[in-house]
């Protein structure tokens, strides 16, 4: 099957998969975008199921401070290397994760990585770590946060 490769790019765009990663998708999804997206983010999860088990060491702590100064979070996320912990999937995680504790208030990890994603309701804040997990190749825990308000 010929793959079209506006199709391939959009892909690759909207999921930074490798292209590989994409091309089998749309093999197996014999070239049906929705389909090779669904798959896409199956074999993430598989993939960080498989990595659930590695120590996180490395990481980052991130500060978000909300509009108007009146909520700040600070949010320590791990990973394995600090290669991964520079990256900018990893740093737009941790800004998102600490977005979504300034918005909805978790009281503790457990219960945030449950509650629905801020910006897309589709998924759960637990399906975005692991979306981020098959991107780096690397497991990712967030460890803890604070939150912050006046």
């Amino acid at each position: 099957m010929a793959i079209d490769l506006k199709t391939l790019k959009k892909l690759r765009d909207e999921t930074a998969a490798s292209i590989a990663d994409c091309r089998r998708a749309l093999d197996e999804a014999e070239g049906d975008y929705a389909k090779a997206l669904a798959w896409l983010k199956k074999r993430a999860a598989e993939i960080a199921a498989k990595k659930a088990d590695r120590e996180t060491s490395q990481g980052i702590v991130e500060a978000y401070i909300h509009q108007g100064g009146k909520v700040g979070v600070l949010v320590e996320l791990l990973c394995e290397t600090d290669f991964v912990a520079r990256t900018d999937d990893f740093k737009n995680l941790a800004r998102e994760i600490g977005m979504q504790v300034a918005a909805m208030n978790p009281e503790n990890v457990e219960q945030l990585l449950q509650q629905e994603y801020i910006r897309d309701g589709s998924q759960t804040i637990e399906k975005l770590v692991k979306a981020v997990i098959g991107k780096t190749g690397e497991n990712i825990t967030v460890k803890k946060f604070v939150r912050f308000e006046i």
